[in-house]
């Protein structure tokens, strides 16, 4: 497609050469050119295509990159992306070695803060623009990140300190899922109350135009605006102007003239303010507006018609099931655990569709809490339902626990109580990066006081782990990786052959009994010169890496043992191979510094053994994005690396 406008556009000095009243057009060729991008290299396409009008209007009255443009999420921040002179290369985004799928300093000038988590944009933004006063700064947040605790902490320390911070709130009432809360109805509420807001600022512009107001006139204004708001509109402070900080809106967001002219307006004002804009998520693509939540990464799909590339990624053998997703074995399980037990609850911040807790809030919604984008919030209040005697299932992401520590270290564990954390996305998760894989939680968990802690191989594992934690006492940690279960990463139909998803999502045992024990692991393979230990999904590459050196003439003999628990530990293997083996070869799908094999590595020298202990997993680093075959091959954790890793100690 030829496009008249973004096709001449290599920054923002570009951009402003277009008249303001061709703008919409600019935003319309955005618009068309990051849904024809993502139907072939998926993204987030609803986030941004609620953000077009906004960030034209930010590059346009803003001296961007000297002023500084904070984005919260950076899943927002496509058509920033193009407009920064990163639109040739927009078709690499999220791929291997391509643009980052997130803002990244690293990247470009243009990208003023990482943006990978949620509510971090007015605390990082206030922080530069205090620290360098010689330009603007700007916060951008939305998609459901002002429900985070950090957000308000940020808007708390704003209205303290002396500064000029604009923060713009993007709100499109949806993070993944719809928000809930208090605070989504309240900004429903400062929504429905446009009519004061309209006369407020046509008075306050008519004012200016006629030199009754200047800026020292309105900071003294300010300090009384609660009062004049109640003579006004009858209703009590909003709770930006009861902070002191200068509150403009609630506007169109997809009005970008407008936009830019209220910008223009309020980015010298002097003092803490916030434009509040209403947006649609998916605004312009039919399917993205009526289906926010499918439509926030649908994947593949045709322009024209809407169709999502559903097609499964795994070939198939004839009559072979599909596997199911470990979330969905998860969000089953879950429901058929609830089901038997009415204590049990389910916790979520904010992706109860992204880790299919879901299947349990559609039929028993009562017991399933989505706190919203608040992980630390989701622990301890997981801590006081275990306080009440429930039994709280929180599904947190890996990565998003680590926002949690201190909840789990003070509330969960220090009163050991059982609370069951229910890892997503454990491991390498893909195109989504550094700020997603979920490479640290064994490292950081294991050395919590009473915390246990255990890792499925197989969708059997990952059942009967919940259906144990359920009877045990104590925090329990249950970490498994994104993507279908079994199959190793980046394999195809190599691997464990799947159980019919029919058998697998009914099968119950009697009286709660499990085939699994608490704190022990199995052996899967006899051998007699090499001991192998692994722990969670990685165990099947492992499998397969030793079943394909079988027969080789150097006549060296693997022996695996899946561990399973990371903590406690099976002392029993533990011992067995300390005593028989001179190596030892530990494989984790996370940072080795402090992780499974370092608790390996510890145990034989706390019990006088001195084997040697080889540690795969992935060294001190960020792994950056691509997809998981694509990153486990370069960090030689896939069939071939550990191969070739065996085969380095099979020589020695």
């Amino acid at each position: 497609m030829e496009y008249k406008y973004i096709n001449k556009i290599d920054s923002p000095a570009d951009l402003k050469q277009v008249p303001l009243e061709e703008l919409p057009a600019v935003c319309g060729e955005l618009r068309q050119f990051i849904i024809e991008a993502l139907s072939k290299n998926p993204g987030h396409l609803g986030s941004s295509l609620g953000a077009i009008e906004i960030t034209v209007a930010l590059h346009y009255v803003f001296d961007t990159p000297n002023d500084k443009l904070v984005w919260d999420v950076g899943h927002q921040a496509y058509a920033h992306k193009i407009l920064t002179g990163r639109r040739d290369r927009f078709h690499t985004n999220r791929q291997f070695k391509g643009l980052a799928p997130f803002t990244n300093p690293a990247e470009s000038e243009y990208d003023a803060f990482i943006a990978g988590h949620a509510s971090n944009s007015i605390s990082a933004a206030l922080g530069m623009e205090i620290g360098d006063k010689s330009h603007n700064t700007v916060a951008i947040i939305g998609d459901g990140a002002m429900t985070g605790g950090l957000a308000f902490e940020g808007l708390n320390n704003t209205s303290m300190d002396k500064n000029n911070l604009l923060i713009v709130l993007n709100d499109n009432h949806m993070a993944i899922d719809p928000l809930k809360g208090g605070f989504t109805q309240y900004l429903v509420d400062l929504t429905t109350s446009a009519t004061y807001n309209k006369w407020r600022w046509r008075l306050y512009q008519l004012a200016v135009k006629i030199h009754l107001m200047n800026d020292a006139k309105r900071q003294r204004i300010l300090r009384r605006n609660n009062n004049w708001k109640a003579a006004l509109s009858k209703q009590q402070s909003n709770i930006f102007t009861g902070l002191n900080i200068r509150y403009f809106g609630p506007t169109d967001g997809h009005d970008v003239i407008g936009l830019v002219r209220i910008l223009s307006e309020i980015k010298n004002h002097r003092g803490p303010k916030v434009l509040h804009i209403i947006t649609k998520k998916g605004k312009g693509y039919a399917p993205a507006e009526n289906d926010q939540t499918v439509w926030h990464a649908p994947g593949e799909f045709n322009v024209e018609t809407g169709e999502r590339n559903l097609s499964p990624t795994l070939s198939q053998g004839e009559g072979e099931q599909i596997p199911p997703l470990w979330q969905e074995v998860f969000g089953e399980t879950l429901l058929e655990l609830a089901k038997k037990n009415e204590k049990i609850v389910g916790i979520t911040p904010a992706m109860p569709s992204g880790c299919s807790m879901s299947i349990m809030q559609k039929e028993l919604p009562e017991r399933v809490f989505d706190v919203g984008i608040a992980e630390g919030h989701a622990v301890t209040f997981s801590a006081g339902l275990a306080k009440a005697g429930m039994i709280p299932y929180c599904n947190i992401y890996s990565t998003f626990l680590q926002r949690a520590y201190d909840n789990i270290v003070h509330d969960v564990a220090l009163q050991n109580l059982h609370v069951v954390l229910c890892i997503d996305r454990a491991g390498i998760v893909g195109n989504d990066g550094a700020t997603h894989h979920g490479l640290l939680d064994m490292a950081y968990l294991r050395p919590i006081p009473n915390m246990q802690i255990c890792a499925p191989r197989t969708a059997e594992d990952l059942r009967e782990m919940l259906t144990l934690a359920e009877g045990l006492e104590g925090p329990v940690a249950i970490r498994y990786p994104r993507g279908r279960v079994n199959p190793s990463p980046g394999s195809s139909t190599d691997g464990h052959r799947q159980s019919d998803r029919a058998e697998l999502f009914t099968r119950s045992r009697e009286g709660g009994q499990t085939e699994l024990q608490y704190g022990k692991g199995v052996k899967l393979r006899d051998g007699e010169d090499i001991a192998v230990l692994t722990i969670g999904a990685i165990g099947n590459t492992m499998s397969e890496a030793i079943s394909s050196l079988e027969g080789r003439p150097e006549g060296v003999s693997f022996a695996h043992y899946d561990m399973r628990w990371l903590k406690p530990l099976d002392e029993e293997i533990l011992h067995e191979v300390g005593k028989k083996y001179k190596t030892i070869i530990t494989a984790e799908d996370g940072i080795i510094a402090g992780g499974f094999g370092s608790a390996v590595l510890e145990w034989m020298a706390d019990h006088g053994y001195s084997p040697r202990v080889v540690r795969l997993g992935v060294r001190d680093q960020y792994v950056e994005h691509g997809s998981t075959k694509e990153l486990y091959h370069m960090l030689k954790l896939d069939k071939e690396g550990l191969c070739e890793s065996l085969l380095q100690e099979q020589a020695k």
